[in-house]
């Protein structure tokens, strides 16, 4: 697997962190939607813990810096 996420791996963690923490507290009033976010935030933490995330990759989208680049 090839990393095709960079700088925005600390975003992914820390939103991941937080989609968590909502979708947690809102499993009592709204279950669905609590889900949703759990779900959410567990696939952007953990494409953000990795350094890999499919959709960049179906999308040829990468945010790592080139590090084979020639100055």
């Amino acid at each position: 697997m090839k990393k095709n996420v960079g700088v925005d791996r600390v975003i992914r963690v820390i939103l991941g962190i937080v989609l968590v923490i909502i979708g947690y507290i809102l499993l009592g009033s709204s279950e669905i939607l609590g889900i949703i976010l759990l779900m959410a935030g567990i696939v952007v933490s953990i494409t953000g813990i990795t350094g890999f995330c499919p959709f960049y990759a179906l999308l040829g989208i990468s945010t790592c810096p080139n590090r084979n680049a020639k100055a």
